[in-house]
């Protein structure tokens, strides 16, 4: 039986303008999208979502009577011009997309880009060369953001997967025009707001991965709030061990174990149910055609935990069925291999048939539940892994703080 107990707490909620708040009529509206889409060796396209996820926004700025004028990066070209990180490629595929033709430009400042784009039709979709071909992006340079600020008269941040980073492009351009979030960033600050800070009870947190350092920040602020926090991957065995169990050859942090049993004792003091595996499939080695068998809680030596067992994934599918609000970040194990599938998937279809509020957030999470074909069962599926993250620290993303906040 699952049993849950309410939490008090303070929420801080989270804002962004939104376009509505813009007077967009006849303007030129720079808007930073995160199109750092993946390419093979030959540099072609093999998956555009990030690509589509801004098209509601560019559609909404055409409608308006705006003109938008794209800003992304794409890989990291460090500062410096490189063929292979120009973003033609992208831009044809926008196109095809839209039914329309982009004008791709292959610088991102200066007079004549400027020229360009004001003497280009009101209805044009503008693509600027790739962002970090400037030193001064990543850096968070003033005078680049200026530069960018240039060109357009009003800012629109639908970048949500880069707004963890106070970049030129991403946080910058906010202090010199009005600014407010697009349509996709706004999406991810409603579903974060809802989670965060107005969850339905019981309100149940997933999180997986490899290592418990990437998230010990995420577990310290998630205790304050949740009612649950299911624990799976890689991670699950530093807690197994801090709780004194054989863990074999599974992944452990030693110099975690005193983190993870504070972590343990801050729950058992906030009446958090923090749940940890209580079986586990094992192999003798980390192999996709490795013999995988179900054990216990304790772990023989020779053998390596790699995916969560039958009973740990029954006790998780019904907290997670039984919860009003669902977060879930990190794999149960190592679902790339189907033979160590079966605790991710079971994460996943049990997410897909919860009644309550669900977020998935984090790329392995977001990739197991294209693989799972869940897309549709989950109510918020975040496009930013490093910035969702960082929502789930209690961080506050400079693209999202600065919007709005004109100089």
């Amino acid at each position: 039986m699952v049993r849950f107990f309410r939490n008090l707490w303070y929420p801080m909620t989270l804002h962004a303008p939104t376009l509505q708040s813009l007077d967009l009529k006849g303007k030129t509206a720079l808007v930073r999208v995160d199109f750092n889409v993946p390419r093979d060796k030959s540099g072609n396209i093999t998956d555009d979502t990030r690509i589509r996820a801004a098209i509601p926004t560019l559609e909404a700025l055409l409608r308006a009577g705006a003109r938008p004028v794209c800003l992304t990066h794409l890989g990291r070209p460090d500062g410096e011009v490189h063929e292979d990180a120009r973003v033609d490629a992208i831009g044809v595929r926008l196109g095809e997309l839209m039914g329309r033709t982009i004008l791709k430009l292959d610088e991102s400042t200066g007079p004549a880009v400027r020229a360009a784009i004001h003497a280009a039709p009101q209805d044009q979709i503008v693509l600027l060369e790739n962002v970090r071909f400037h030193p001064g992006e990543t850096k968070g340079d003033p005078a680049l953001a200026r530069a960018f600020a240039d060109l357009g008269d009003v800012f629109v941040n639908d970048a949500f997967g880069a707004s963890h980073r106070a970049h030129a492009s991403v946080s910058g351009i906010a202090a010199y025009l009005p600014s407010a979030a697009g349509l996709l960033l706004e999406a991810e600050v409603q579903a974060f707001d809802r989670v965060l800070n107005q969850p339905a009870r019981p309100f149940v947190a997933i999180l997986g991965g490899a290592k418990v350092s990437d998230k010990l920040s995420v577990i310290e602020n998630l205790l304050d709030k949740v009612d649950a926090l299911l624990v799976g991957g890689g991670m699950a065995y530093t807690f197994l061990a801090a709780q004194g169990h054989s863990v074999g050859k599974s992944l452990v942090e030693l110099d975690r174990l005193d983190t993870c049993k504070q972590a343990l004792a801050k729950a058992a003091a906030k009446g958090v149910q923090l749940m940890l595996p209580s079986d586990h499939v094992v192999a003798d080695r980390f192999a996709a055609d490795a013999h995988a068998e179900v054990c216990g809680i304790d772990i023989p030596a020779d053998r390596m935990a790699l995916d969560i067992g039958p009973k740990t994934q029954a006790r998780y599918a019904e907290a997670i069925e039984a919860a009003h609000t669902v977060v879930w970040n990190g794999p149960m194990g190592v679902f790339e291999m189907e033979a160590f599938r079966a605790g991710t998937a079971a994460v996943g279809h049990a997410l897909g048939r919860a009644q309550g509020y669900t977020v998935v957030g984090g790329g392995d999470s977001v990739a197991a539940i294209a693989l799972l074909g869940l897309e549709s069962a989950v109510d918020h599926i975040s496009t930013g892994g490093g910035a969702s993250l960082e929502l789930l620290e209690g961080k506050v993303l400079p693209g999202i703080a600065a919007l709005g906040q004109v100089h």
